[in-house]
C-alpha cells in the first residue's frame, strides 16, 4: 500500500504500542485517529503530532460506542483506510484470583472489540485496506499465569486468519503482529511468569514497525512473530507436547535469570 494521506485508526493510541505506532505511521505520512479511553493524553499525543492527528477519546469495550467511533472519524478525515486493533487489557496471574468480570473484561477487550470494530470499519474502508491486529505469542502458545489472556489472543488470530476471505471479497486485507515480551507501559514485570521472561524483549518501536510492515506488505493473512526465532519456538512447542514438557523447565530457569536482572537493572527490586 502506498500509505501517503491515507487514513489510520489506531486503538490503545495513548501509551506503548499503540503511541509507537500512530507515531511511526503519522510520521510516515498517514493521517491517524488516536483512540484510547483518556481524553486528556489523547490530546497531548495528537497536538505532539500535529496536523493530520486527532484525538477520539473511546472505551473500545464498550460495543455500543464503536458505530459513533467510525462515524467521527470518517467526518474528521472524509475516509478509512487502516484500522489497528491495537487496545488491550491484561489481568495477569492465576485467573481464580481475579473476579469473573474482570476475565470477561479481558475478552470485550481483546477478543470481541476487534471483531465488532472490524464489521463497523469493513463497511467504510476503501479499496486497498489493511487491518492489523497486536495480538500476542501467547495466543500461539498458552502461557502459564496467562491462561485467559493467551485465550483471548488465541481467539483474536484465529479469527483473522479466517476472515481474511471474507474481507478479501471488499479488497480488505488482514494481518496479525504477535509479540512476545514487550518492554512498555502494559509490562507489569512483577506478575510476568519466569516462562514469558525467557524470551528476548522487543520494544514498543520493533512492534510499530511491524505494523508498518503488514501495512504495506500486499500479502493476506499475513503474521509477523516478534522475535521471529520465539515465533518459530512457540510453534514447534505447540506441535510437540514432549518436547514442551522437556523445554519447559530449562526455559523457566533461563526466564528468571532474565526477570531478576531486569528488575535489578531497572531498579524495581
Amino acid at each position: 500500500m502506498e500509505i501517503k494521506d491515507k487514513v489510520a485508526l489506531v486503538t490503545g493510541a495513548s501509551s506503548g504500542i499503540g503511541l509507537a505506532t500512530a507515531r511511526l505511521l503519522h510520521g510516515s505520512g498517514m493521517r491517524v485517529a488516536l483512540v484510547a479511553r483518556t481524553a486528556a493524553r489523547l490530546e497531548q499525543v495528537a497536538a505532539e503530532l500535529g496536523e493530520g492527528a486527532a484525538a477520539f477519546p473511546c472505551d473500545v469495550g464498550d460495543l455500543s460506542r464503536l458505530p459513533r467511533l467510525i462515524e467521527q472519524v470518517l467526518a474528521r478525515f472524509g475516509g478509512l483506510d487502516v484500522l489497528v486493533n491495537n487496545a488491550g487489557l491484561h489481568h495477569r496471574g492465576d485467573m481464580l484470583r481475579h473476579e469473573p468480570q474482570a476475565l470477561a473484561d479481558m475478552f470485550a477487550v481483546n477478543t470481541v472489540a476487534p471483531v465488532v470494530l472490524t464489521r463497523i470499519a469493513a463497511d467504510h474502508m476503501r479499496a486497498g485496506g489493511c487491518v492489523v491486529n497486536v495480538a500476542s505469542l501467547a495466543g500461539k502458545l498458552a502461557v502459564p499465569g496467562s491462561a485467559v489472556y493467551s485465550g483471548t489472543k488465541a481467539g483474536l488470530r484465529f479469527w483473522a486468519l479466517a476472515a481474511a476471505e471474507d474481507l478479501a471479497r471488499r479488497q480488505i486485507r488482514i494481518a496479525n503482529v504477535n509479540p512476545g515480551p514487550v518492554d512498555s507501559g502494559f509490562f507489569d514485570v512483577h506478575n510476568v511468569s519466569d516462562l514469558t521472561f525467557s524470551q528476548p524483549m522487543s520494544t514498543s518501536e520493533d512492534c510499530a514497525a511491524a505494523v508498518l510492515a503488514c501495512i504495506r506488505d500486499p500479502r493476506s493473512p499475513l503474521e509477523i512473530d516478534l522475535p521471529s526465532a520465539s515465533g518459530k519456538l512457540a510453534t514447534l512447542a505447540y506441535l510437540s507436547p514432549r518436547l514442551r514438557a522437556l523445554l519447559r523447565p530449562l526455559l523457566e530457569r533461563r526466564g528468571a535469570r532474565n526477570k531478576a536482572a531486569f528488575i535489578r537493572r531497572r531498579g524495581l527490586g
